[in-house]
């Protein structure tokens, strides 16, 4: 950075963008002649004859199907689908606006004003900072990287990537309303998601190691404008969490139609092994915790402890958040990280989960 003397640390050990720039010599010799490659006018062609074949499949499988979709089953696949989508989509929405809104307007110097530096201290701190500040769970992660960049004790913002998807008010107001009059089930998903965090960020803080953490760079432009920032968060959160959100609807009310109703019952009346398999399907399913509720409560046939499981362990670990981790921080992090968040989460689920419901 220019301004800095000559003979300080950030000058004599380069970043990155640095190590990258010194590499390159403003040639292109190396660059392959423009002529490579398909013409223009063939990727075109070849995008117009996709693009045929795939509209001349979906015809003839209206023709093939249409008797077919007006049957019980599909009825009532369609029923549960539309059903999830329409009542978790405001909060969804709403959700992804409050998060892009703190990512674009709220520094993240100022979450580290009001963290403790002891790694002790700051886990709890964070963990209700994580509840007070929402946000979902693509944007958790890369707003941890910032604390951590900033002078925030690791275990202190990995504690607030995994309260704040979890325990924000939208979350707890969305699970108030798919559950409705069930209010012991609020009180158990917030006990059991602010007490898997807490422990979590302990665990990390005795035990986790800094070189496990890579570090990548951020994923807005720091000079961008505020409101290009929230344009873009918004933008790309909502079209991801509702991608996820009409997979997981999609594959609630396939469950409830195409799964024998014996089947679930078995399982359903293992308490165990029920909550086992609902903390699996939070992890495949990867749903938007301002969803999830209303995707746990259409599975009734479960027990209340193996939908809480659902609700704990799916804001905290599922596959697109693994991903964002291992682009984040690294496959090492990952690693260590993952089965750590699974061993907790399932603990304070059956301990709250049998304390309470």
């Amino acid at each position: 950075m220019s301004g800095q003397p000559a003979g300080s640390p950030s000058s004599a050990r380069p970043s990155l963008g640095d190590s990258l720039v010194s590499d390159f010599d403003d040639r292109d010799d190396d660059l392959p002649p423009p002529e490579w490659g398909r013409p223009r006018g063939q990727r075109r062609t070849a995008t117009v004859w996709v693009f045929a074949v795939f509209i001349a499949l979906m015809a003839f499988a209206h023709s093939w199907y249409t008797d077919d979709l007006t049957n019980e089953a599909f009825l009532a696949w369609a029923t549960i689908f539309t059903a999830i989508c329409l009542q978790a989509m405001p909060f969804l929405v709403f959700g992804v606006a409050l998060s892009a809104a703190l990512t674009a307007f709220v520094p993240e110097s100022a979450y580290q004003r009001f963290i403790p530096k002891r790694a002790g201290t700051a886990v709890p701190v964070a963990g209700a900072a994580g509840g007070v500040l929402p946000g979902c769970e693509c944007a958790s992660v890369p707003m941890a990287g910032g604390l951590i960049r900033r002078g925030v004790a690791p275990a202190a913002a990995l504690t607030f990537l995994l309260s704040a998807p979890a325990i924000n008010p939208v979350v707890l107001v969305a699970t108030g309303v798919a559950f409705s009059g069930q209010l012991e089930m609020v009180a158990a998903r917030f006990l059991a998601s602010f007490g898997a965090a807490v422990v979590t960020g302990w665990v990390w803080a005795r035990f986790g190691k800094t070189d496990w953490l890579r570090m990548k760079q951020q994923h807005h432009d720091p000079a961008a404008p505020g409101w290009v920032v929230f344009r873009d968060s918004m933008l790309h959160d909502l079209m991801h969490a509702g991608g996820y959100l009409v997979v997981g609807a999609a594959a609630a009310g396939t469950l409830n139609v195409v799964v024998p109703r014996e089947w679930v019952v078995t399982v359903a009346d293992l308490p165990v092994i029920s909550a086992l398999v609902m903390a699996a399907l939070a992890i495949l399913l990867s749903i938007c915790s301002e969803a999830d509720a209303f995707v746990a409560a259409s599975l009734s046939d479960f027990s209340p402890t193996a939908m809480l499981a659902f609700m704990v362990v799916g804001p905290m670990l599922d596959l697109k958040l693994i991903a964002i981790q291992a682009g984040t921080f690294g496959w090492r992090f990952v690693c260590r990280f993952a089965p750590l968040i699974l061993a907790t989460t399932l603990v304070f689920t059956f301990l709250i989960g049998g304390l309470l419901l």
